[in-house]
């Protein structure tokens, strides 16, 4: 291969063939995906099927903690864990710009492959376009994710209850303040990684012991702050956090505190909010803390009746609304 890419490497010709066997089949290589056929052949999954799918756009494409390769797996296999599910197999889709260095897509594909034998999923099936220079930048990737859903009930948005725990697998707004810090080359920022990370099997973990959950999200784009607006929303619910019990990490609170920004409201990669009855909080806890993505797990608050609505109770006492997020605090995280 040269050492960037060139337009016919999206003509189908051969050099997409080489392409597609010297960088991709190398590293994703799996027997489905090695029979090249129109779509991919599953003889062995069983319903009821989760599915989800996710574009990724960030710059830039690699940053302390993962890259757009990483978080392209871990963003899609979270997404249909959420739901209860065990993820089996991934889509992939490449949007490559011509003259893109070919040791950056080297890279970006490594990211993936390891990313998807430790969340213990394949990918199956993909799809690569070239496009000419400034048609997009760099890469894009789009993953497709299904999965065998094994909780009963499922996991939903509009299962929360007055009563239920609110809990956090660890601290929040690493991945945002990390790519922000990297795009812009904020050197006072160096200590700061992103949290993306696959969640799969701490979540098998957390409905094995601690029965049937509430709800099960990540918390994205928008954070915690959004992400429990559209719960409150969608059950009908209030829900009260406590500031002094909501995980963040002090080179976190230090770079949000200097840049004006909420690290309630910054996206996370690597972390899961579950809503629990009172009774199974502490089951869930110690279930997340046993995964090594959740070692820093808390509750962070309670579901109670009322107006749909997320409230904070300050460390100083009192108490404000934490609406949705309006605007875009950070552009092109995820």
């Amino acid at each position: 291969m040269e050492d960037c890419l060139l337009l016919d490497a999206g003509s189908g010709g051969r050099a997409s063939q080489r392409l597609v066997a010297q960088c991709f089949f190398r590293h994703f290589a799996n027997p489905l995906l090695e029979r090249m056929d129109d779509a991919a052949l599953l003889t062995d999954v069983r319903g009821p099927l989760a599915m989800s799918t996710d574009s990724y756009t960030v710059t830039p494409l690699i940053f302390p903690g993962g890259s757009i390769g990483s978080l392209a797996v871990h963003g899609t296999v979270n997404d249909v864990a959420m739901l209860g599910a065990r993820p089996r197999y991934l889509s992939c889709a490449f949007i490559l710009e011509e003259g893109l260095s070919l040791e950056t897509l080297e890279r970006v594909t490594a990211d993936m492959a390891a990313a998807a034998r430790e969340a213990g999923v394949l990918i199956v099936t993909g799809d690569t376009k070239v496009v000419p220079r400034g048609a997009c930048d760099k890469i894009f990737i789009n993953t497709t994710g299904i999965g065998e859903v094994f909780a009963d009930p499922v996991p939903s948005g509009h299962n929360a209850r007055p009563g239920d725990a609110v809990l956090v697998s660890g601290a929040m707004g690493d991945h945002g303040l990390t790519v922000m810090g990297s795009r812009e080359g904020l050197s006072f920022l160096t200590d700061v990684a992103s949290d993306s990370a696959p969640l799969n099997h701490m979540i098998v973990d957390i409905l094995e012991s601690a029965g049937p959950v509430h709800v099960l999200r990540d918390p994205t784009r928008g954070g915690l702050a959004t992400t429990l607006n559209e719960i409150a929303e969608q059950s009908q619910v209030s829900i009260v956090l406590e500031e002094n019990a909501i995980p963040v990490h002090e080179a976190v609170k230090n770079g949000c505190s200097f840049l004006g920004l909420d690290p309630l409201y910054l996206a996370n990669e690597g972390k899961c909010i579950c809503i629990v009855p009172e009774n199974r909080a502490e089951a869930a806890l110690e279930a997340m803390r046993r995964s090594p993505y959740g070692k820093e797990a808390a509750r962070v608050g309670t579901v109670t009746d009322g107006k749909a609505q997320v409230s904070l109770q300050t460390r100083i006492g009192g108490r404000r609304l934490l609406g949705m997020l309006e605007g875009a605090q950070l552009p092109r995280i995820c």
